[in-house]
């Protein structure tokens, strides 16, 4: 036996949705597309096929007006919003929009030239816009109304506009006078439609009134008033040189200036007319319109609408329940006249709950919706092909077979307690079975013989019909025969099956059971017990000796038939699953559900192959056709999609695939050795690399002329290239490695593409979303950098001085507590032991690089390199200026010594070097701490600074934490900041803590005030300031912030200041209110 190949994809080939939602429409002038209301949206529809060419979004509100231009170019919408807008379809643009009316708008027309639009509003007004301009040309005010009809008279040259209102009145307007030139009052109701005849001298108006009058435009009066026993809803002048002329020419009258013209209404036939003695020269036999039971009671049926099709091509016309019916008029050899319906598109198809494939070769799809009519649709055009019609209330299941003979059958079960039995190719009900006490829920014709079908109902039984009886000749219904009834259950009956071989037949009930019973006899068999919730389908396998359940419990269970028991489980479906059908000869399943998934699955693994999501509603019917190549879905969302196993062609396609990605990449190898950058960026992108196209620009980058080069590579991209270049840019912006060139890339990007071309972009907003937040985190960074780097030019201005500066800075560390004199020294005092350099060179000496912290390594090896510079710069200066003293004529003083070597400094012009926030140094000096003291009373502000200049005159002239006196505490906090808990800045923050030894507490603390005031910490809002406490074994230091709670901040704030300080140990973070309650005893709510 050979093996089966599994199936691993199905492809969704084509789709049948809603297109139409009933109100306006309009066709294009050569009948190929039809624009039409869709709920809040327009579609563009193919008329050939009914396929969605393209959808245009509306504004929420319900689409209430639209006409095409001309040439259909541009397309023109009204909706509840009172929103008039104009559309390209060619881009599906909005090129403009206005309110007008007070009121929602009821019509439309556009000029012949294009250049004029008029709306017909709810308030009584009709406006004549300009198109180009959107501004309005003319306002007209007169009926007492809703203006439902607007119509520019066919000729561009003779100026009028026709209005038809629900005052019974059709108003004339001259667009030259500006002026209502007649006022036709005839009709007793709304009137509903307006034409105008071929010479453009005779004006048709037609009303719910049931009468067509006709009006004689030289002295607007009324010619012929004819009754049609119907409320018309459309008026139609028939042209002389259309099929239907000529097909209606030995019906004409002698009189050439008699005309014909079709109606359409309420009743839903068409009716066509000779004006010269108002004769009904046609009328349709029967109606081709489907009028459900609920709309016959409501009196809503019939055409709402027609129109003649340019060119000749026949008419088209709109039925109340959504459909468009295409006519052609054909003559018969006798000469008789008649209408053949040619198509018929169905613009909704209500909520879908069953459908099976029809005909020998399965080229029909037979559809069975919420409403008493079975559609039978043709895959090949999706189109309509005909209408079941018969029940008398919704259809709620179907099945199909093909005969021996060839001929093809559909049964039907309806909420009617009727099943029916249908000829598909007369396309007439050929049976009816009445018994049933309640709906029927499931039917299954036999599988071998077709001698026979099974419903099963909600009165709880089951019934065999034979078709022994059935006649190849199509007669009148028969009354079908049952050869076996059974109680079967203790809930409705939602699913039956018949064996391959008509042996057996299992049912499956809303009491969570499934039960086989043999045939012909409906003996019980096994019972199926498992499931928590009802069964919705059931399958026989096509090879083994088992059967499939599927159930509102979520789960998928197979059994045997001998003894009943289950064999599998398949879980994976996240809501109630509705149909199961084996494919593959029995070795995988296809499923769907409430949850609007459609699952292929693998029997022996109980793996789910494949999931698809095509159905934005629940999933009620599924059927596969007799190759399992072929399925059909179609569930609440009125969708029916039809899918095709693409195993093969996605085998082939991912071989080939594979072939041009190996001869690309070699392409793309060979250009990076080339050094051609913009074929290697076009490939990598054709390649989906990303990866690779970072390196390449980073090469860009890294090269000579860079900005020209990578201009020159980009300029060469689509649209789509470039939107997929801003998502790799998102990836490289949140990275801060890759971020240089993330950034470059992008500026070059912006600088070549208009910001007009950049909006328009698919996906654009969520590009730049991704983008702006991690690009303004840079900017801040490079911000901060750019302004700790003044700490560095005063530095290295600093460095240049020779001698010390002997006066002290004016008013620095002027104490009024003697005691606290500790703190302060005067510059080179005190740090100068015997045997060393003077004190100020000994302070600019810069330490080993091996004792410095890691983040600060790098800086230190660049103020090295600078320092060099520096200093050759300044040897360089002074050899010029001792040059031009000696050469000078006398009048310029000579240099003092002092500032020839660099030492005297004070008559400079100082650059200041402002910080982001001004700071105060805080002292707690220990012998002024008292225990009857209150805590805090003792510390004091020793000086305020806000530039780097300031700093280091102040830190130079203080004692380091490692010379102060046990006990003491020294603080730097933003200014108007108090280091006390109380303060209000600080008493809903906490503290980070590091411990240090003396030997290393001085640099630690320099290190974290270089940090702390240059800006260094992304979230450096959050700090108030630093303290360190010396105690006679070891120094504290504590950074205190704001907001505590803010565990982000709080989080970045320790990690970085350990990175800074190359801190390998774990520290702590206490909040102050924990701090106060338990003292020592406060535990750590975060740790880093």
């Amino acid at each position: 036996m050979t093996s089966v190949a599994l199936k691993k994809n199905y492809r969704c080939v084509q789709s049948l949705q809603q297109f139409y939602s009933g109100g306006p429409y309009s066709v294009s002038s050569d009948g190929s597309f039809i624009a039409c209301a869709c709920n809040d949206a327009v579609t563009i529809v193919d008329s050939s096929n009914a396929s969605i060419k393209s959808t245009i979004e509306g504004d929420s509100e319900t689409v209430t007006a639209m006409a095409l231009s001309p040439d259909d170019k541009f397309l023109f919408t009204a909706s509840h919003s009172r929103q008039i807008r104009v559309w390209d379809l060619s881009s599906l643009k909005c090129l403009r929009s206005w309110k007008g009316h007070q009121g929602p708008v009821m019509g439309m027309a556009c000029h012949a030239s294009g250049g004029l639009l008029a709306t017909a509003g709810a308030d009584s007004k009709v406006l004549v816009w300009d198109v180009d301009g959107g501004f309005c040309t003319h306002f007209f005010k007169g009926h007492k109304g809703v203006v439902t009809s607007v119509i520019f008279h066919p000729d561009p040259t003779r100026l009028l506009l026709f209005s038809g209102c629900d005052d019974t009145t059709v108003r004339v307007w001259n667009l030259t006078s500006k002026k209502c030139v007649a006022t036709l009052e005839r009709h007793r109701s709304t009137v509903t439609t307006i034409a105008i005849t071929e010479d453009g001298w005779t004006m048709l108006s037609g009303g719910r009134d049931k009468v067509v009058n006709l009006w004689n435009l030289h002295d607007y009066s009324c010619t012929k008033s004819i009754p049609t026993n119907e409320a018309i809803e459309s008026v139609c002048v028939i042209g002389t040189k259309t099929s239907f002329a000529s097909c209606l020419q030995s019906k004409n009258a002698a009189d050439k200036s008699a005309f014909q013209f079709l109606t359409v209404g309420e009743h839903g036939i068409v009716r066509i007319w000779n004006s010269q003695g108002a004769v009904c020269l046609f009328q349709q036999a029967s109606s081709d319109v489907t009028v459900s039971k609920e709309d016959e009671e409501e009196a809503k049926r019939g055409f709402t609408s027609a129109v003649m099709l340019p060119s000749g091509r026949g008419l088209f016309c709109v039925t109340a329940d959504q459909e468009f019916l295409f006519y052609s008029a054909i003559q018969s050899q006798e000469g008789s006249f008649s209408l053949n319906l040619d198509r018929r598109l169905v613009g909704y198809n209500e909520e879908i709950v069953d459908m099976k494939f029809l005909g020998v070769e399965e080229q029909f799809l037979a559809v069975a919706t919420s409403v008493e009519q079975v559609r039978v649709y043709d895959l090949a055009s999706m189109s309509c092909s005909y209408v079941l019609t018969g029940h008398t209330d919704i259809v709620l299941c179907l099945d199909t077979c093909t005969t021996s003979s060839g001929r093809t059958l559909i049964v039907t079960g309806s909420k009617d307690n009727t099943v029916r039995l249908w000829d598909s190719d007369s396309k007439c009900c050929i049976g009816v079975g009445r018994g049933h006490m309640g709906g029927i829920g499931a039917v299954a014709f036999a599988k071998k013989l077709h001698n026979f079908f099974v419903s099963g109902s909600s009165d709880l039984t089951l019934k065999l019909w034979s078709l022994d009886d059935l006649s190849d000749s199509v007669n009148d219904a028969f009354s079908l025969k049952t050869k076996a009834v059974t109680a079967a259950h203790d809930k409705d009956i939602n699913a039956l099956a018949v064996a391959p071989n008509d042996s057996l037949v299992c049912s499956g009930s809303q009491d969570r059971t499934a039960r086989v019973w043999k045939l012909p006899d409906l003996t019980p068999g096994v019972v199926l017990r498992g499931h928590k919730r009802g069964i919705w389908s059931v399958e026989f396998s096509p090879v083994d000796q088992c059967v499939i359940t599927a159930s509102g419990d979520k789960t998928i269970k197979i059994w045997t038939i001998s003894d009943g028991s289950c064999l599998k489980t398949f879980e994976g479906h996240t809501s109630s699953v509705f149909k199961v059908q084996f494919v593959t000869r029995g070795a995988q399943f296809v499923s769907c559900g409430a949850d609007g998934l459609l699952k292929l699955w693998t029997v022996k693994t109980n793996e789910c192959v494949a999931t698809y999501d095509q159905h934005e509603d629940k999933v009620w019917a599924l059927t596969v056709g007799k190759k399992t190549e072929m399925l059909a879905t179609g569930g609440s969302d009125a969708v029916i999609n039809l899918w095709h196993d693409s195993t093969a062609a996605d085998k082939e396609d991912a071989f080939q695939k594979e072939e041009e990605n190996v001869l690309k990449s070699q392409e793309l190898e060979n250009a990076v050795l080339d050094a051609n950058y913009t074929k290697a960026i076009h490939l990598a992108f054709e390649l989906r690399r990303p990866h690779k196209l970072f390196e390449l620009f980073g090469a860009l980058c890294s090269s000579e002329d860079a900005k020209n080069r990578i201009k020159t590579a980009l300029g060469v991209l689509s649209m789509e290239e470039y939107r997929l270049l801003f998502e790799y840019v998102r990836e490289w912006n949140t990275k801060p490695k890759l971020c240089h060139i993330a950034q470059f890339v992008l500026f070059q990007v912006f600088s070549i593409l208009p910001p007009t071309e950049i909006v328009e972009m698919k996906g654009v907003g969520e590009l730049l979303e991704g983008l702006i937040p991690y690009s303004q985190r840079h900017y801040s960074r490079i911000d901060r950098l750019e302004r700790s780097t003044f700490l560095l030019d005063y530095t290295l201005n600093g460095m240049l001085i020779v001698e010390p500066e002997l006066e002290p800075e004016p008013e620095m560390g002027v104490i009024d507590d003697p005691k606290d004199e500790s703190l302060m020294e005067v510059a080179g005092q005190g740090q100068n032991p015997a045997g060393e350099e003077d004190g100020s060179k000994k302070r600019l000496q810069l330490q080993p690089e091996n004792n410095l912290p890691g983040a600060f390594r790098e800086r230190s090896r660049n103020l090295e390199r600078v320092m060099v510079e520096e200093a050759a710069a300044a040897k360089s200066e002074e050899q010029r200026t001792n040059d031009a003293g000696k050469h000078s004529d006398g009048e310029e003083e000579q240099l003092p010594k002092e500032n020839a070597a660099g030492g005297d400094t004070s008559g400079k012009d100082i650059k200041r070097h402002p910080l982001e926030h001004s700071w105060t140094f805080w002292f707690d000096n220990p012998s002024a701490k008292s225990k009857q003291v209150a805590w805090g009373s003792s510390i004091r502000p020793i000086y305020t600074f806000s530039t780097v200049e300031e700093f280091w005159s102040l830190y130079n002239n203080i004692h380091r934490p490692s010379r102060l006196a046990a006990g003491a505490d020294l603080h730097c906090f933003k200014n108007r900041i108090e280091p006390k808990w109380e303060d209000p800045v600080c008493a809903g923050g906490g503290k980070w803590t590091m411990n240090f030894t003396k030997s290393k507490s001085d640099t630690c603390w320099l290190y974290t005030l270089l940090a702390m005031i240059g800006e260094q910490f992304d979230h450096g809002d959050e700090i108030c300031g630093v303290v360190v406490n010396v105690r006679s074994r070891q120094e504290k230091i504590a950074i205190w912030t704001k907001n505590a709670a803010n565990e982000s901040a709080q989080m970045s704030i320790g990690k970085q200041w350990k990175e800074f300080l190359d801190y390998n140990e774990m520290i702590g973070f206490i909040f102050h209110e924990d701090a106060k309650k338990l003292d020592r005893g406060a535990k750590y709510r975060y740790t880093t």
